[in-house]
């Protein structure tokens, strides 16, 4: 297995389990089970006893495994020299999962349908473009940027809006972009993140050879797990580009007022989505965009940049559910922190981030006290044309 070097280093000291400033847990799965096989420290010693032949693989080793949504935070607060490896080593065992052909089947379900769909929707390719419908996004045809919009900006309907409303600012802000419409596949942040790595190169290839066939080389992401993937995983096949999520191609703009927003008062909270933060380091575009609306009022939360608290979604669980739901389900326990704040709206920058929350609001019964938008949505609101915004169930 690779990483295995580093597996048998870790004596489960316990730092990675905690915030900066270890006066909470931070870890998502660790914080909801209790149990310190679920901590990093935990899963590193079942790695290595599982290598070694100590135990099986077992449904319960599977869950334990499955279960890390990948958000970075034991990297950031391991004290150890090998701690930028430690989500890097929890993906090449459960590579050596699936490699083996036992894992479970709600991952087996999800990397199947990325392999027979070409989306975990199950949904035809042709329908990919629908979000689009009745805008004037145009196609790419050798703009400055691909605007990527992933599969859950294609298919999931809570998603679509923040594309729809990523596109408006961008057409408002005079971008130079273009969508992939039908031809647009996935990127297999997730896939890879679940241990296929077979699958996820198939997958990074074949957007590799359109992308070089398009003379493609800046791609704007609605999703930070795409911004991921291209970012990071991506040049070590070939795949080479200038990769940006959205707001960090706004931000720019709005500090030289190509937009400029009418009054919006409104009390905001911001939660940083753990594959833009964390594992890409950017915690301030977002609050740039924000901050660039008059009436905001921007709180942060006790969880926040480095020490915020991932909702769960990462690693595969926003389509496996390993982790689960309950009161002490990760995208619960976001919730409460953000209530705790006395904000009116839940800001986030990543669609996944705002299924999760927005589920977890609905969960906590605290829709009448809270709204969950995309920081792209709460712009929009801003934008001086945006008076019928209220039909569309966003106005704060």
């Amino acid at each position: 297995m690779k990483y295995e070097e580093i597996v048998h280093r870790c004596f489960r000291c316990g730092y990675c389990k905690f915030t900066g400033d270890y006066s909470t847990f931070n870890c998502p799965s660790y914080r909801k089970f209790g149990f310190d096989t679920y901590s990093p420290g935990g899963r590193m010693w079942l790695i290595r006893a599982w290598l070694a032949g100590e135990i099986e693989n077992t449904t319960r080793l599977q869950h334990i495994l499955f279960s890390c949504a990948t958000c970075a935070s034991c990297v950031e607060h391991c004290v150890f020299t090998f701690s930028d490896d430690l989500v890097n080593a929890f993906v090449a065992a459960r590579e050596e999962m699936v490699n083996g052909g036992v894992i479970p089947p709600r991952v087996r379900d999800y990397l199947k349908s990325i392999h027979i769909n070409g989306n975990p929707y199950r949904a035809p390719g042709e329908e990919r473009d629908k979000w689009a419908e009745r805008m004037s996004v145009p196609p790419y045809d050798g703009q400055e940027y691909l605007f990527y919009v992933g599969c859950v900006g294609s298919y999931d309907e809570r998603a679509q809006k923040i594309a729809r409303s990523v596109s408006d600012l961008l057409l408002n802000a005079g971008v130079s972009f273009g969508i992939l419409g039908k031809r647009e596949i996935c990127d297999g942040n997730e896939v890879r993140a679940l241990g296929e790595r077979g699958l996820f190169q198939s997958l990074a290839e074949q957007n590799i050879a359109l992308f070089r066939e398009l003379g493609m080389q800046r791609i704007i992401t609605l999703d930070p797990h795409a911004f991921n993937a291209f970012k990071n995983d991506y040049p070590e096949l070939g795949g080479h580009y200038q990769v940006f999520h959205y707001s960090q191609v706004l931000a720019p703009l709005l500090r030289g007022e190509a937009m400029p927003f009418r009054e919006l008062r409104a009390r905001v909270t911001y939660h940083d989505p753990c594959y833009l933060g964390r594992h890409n380091g950017e915690y301030t575009a977002p609050r740039i965009i924000l901050r660039s609306i008059p009436g905001l009022d921007l709180v942060e939360m006790e969880q926040s940049r480095e020490n915020a608290f991932c909702c769960g979604g990462g690693g595969g669980n926003f389509f496996t559910d390993i982790l689960g739901g309950g009161e002490e389900s990760p995208a619960r326990v976001r919730i409460r922190q953000a209530l705790d704040t006395g904000a009116e709206i839940l800001a986030v920058s990543c669609p996944q981030c705002a299924k999760m929350l927005d589920d977890a609001l609905k969960a906590e019964n605290a829709a009448e006290k809270m709204k969950v938008l995309d920081v792209s949505e709460i712009a929009s609101l801003a934008l001086p044309q945006s008076q019928d915004s209220c039909s569309n169930g966003l106005s704060p």
